[in-house]
């Protein structure tokens, strides 16, 4: 009985120890994982859909209906 007691605190204490690695083998960290690819894709996604939010809030008068900080940041997405 005291065998599996031993086993058991060492059992504890290995996992203790390893926690991060253990948790990183079940649960990935999904950004330390990104290439610069990935990133570069991410980003420019990101950009696609914040300009087509600004093209919708567009009408029939075009950009003279968007405000001027939408106006401004239109101009700085489509210039990336």
């Amino acid at each position: 009985m005291t065998f599996v007691y031993v086993l058991l605190a060492v059992a504890v204490i290995f996992i203790y120890f390893f926690r991060k690695d253990i948790k990183e083998k079940i649960i990935p960290n999904k950004e330390k994982n990104y290439t610069i690819d990935d990133r570069f894709n991410s980003d420019r996604k990101d950009r696609e859909k914040e300009i087509d939010r600004l093209l919708s809030k567009m009408g029939e008068n075009g950009v003279k209906d968007l405000s001027r900080e939408d106006q401004k940041r239109l101009d700085e997405l489509s210039k990336k």
